[in-house]
């Protein structure tokens, strides 16, 4: 499966983990955040998830 050397990821649960290494197999992701204003890592999330 060809990742994207770009995107990292190390979420194997994710349909579009390339499985092979800890990158993502998608052109592009879209980040999104839980508030209005995203003051924390933890305010913010891969959109792009998918479970496999």
């Amino acid at each position: 499966m060809n990742h994207n050397s770009s995107i990292g990821c190390n979420v194997t649960e994710c349909r579009f983990h390339c499985q092979e290494d800890n990158y993502c197999t998608l052109d592009k992701i879209q980040v999104v955040k839980h508030s209005q204003k995203a003051d924390s890592v933890e305010q913010t999330d891969c959109g792009s998830f998918k479970k496999s």
